[in-house]
């Protein structure tokens, strides 16, 4: 793989950066050599391992956000603590779409589908 780290200082799209992910993630699953002595990725998405793995590492991190947030609106925390707790949450969440062979971009797309959607529509329409 000819991937290039993204740098935390470089300007990159969440496109670039979803991408590049999905490259690393896909690389790690067992299946195409990824080391789960080795890997954290790849730990997570051995067999018999997953899915459960990286369930419950994405309720843990459901729950950091939740707690975060609420330390943020009373001030006990900052809003980087926040953000450092969404991203864990993502990053999981993005390992359990590469166990399914799930793009980001198919998120995207999906949540493209529902700009201009009204949430209380969108929801309805999920029950009929």
């Amino acid at each position: 793989m000819s991937s290039t780290p993204v740098s935390q200082t470089d300007a990159v799209s969440a496109d670039a950066l979803f991408a590049h992910l999905s490259q690393v993630l896909h690389a790690r699953k067992p299946a195409n050599g990824g080391d789960p002595a080795a890997s954290y990725v790849a730990k997570l998405l051995a067999e018999g391992k997953a899915p459960d793995s990286f369930l419950k590492k994405i309720g843990e991190e459901a729950a950091e956000v939740i707690m975060a947030a609420k330390d943020v609106e009373q001030g006990h925390k900052s809003k980087a603590d926040l953000v450092y707790e969404v991203a864990d949450l993502w990053f999981h969440t993005l390992v359990a779409l590469t166990h399914f062979d799930i793009s980001a971009q198919d998120v995207v797309a999906e949540l493209a589908r529902r700009e201009g959607v009204s949430g209380l529509v969108e929801k309805a329409s999920r029950n009929a």
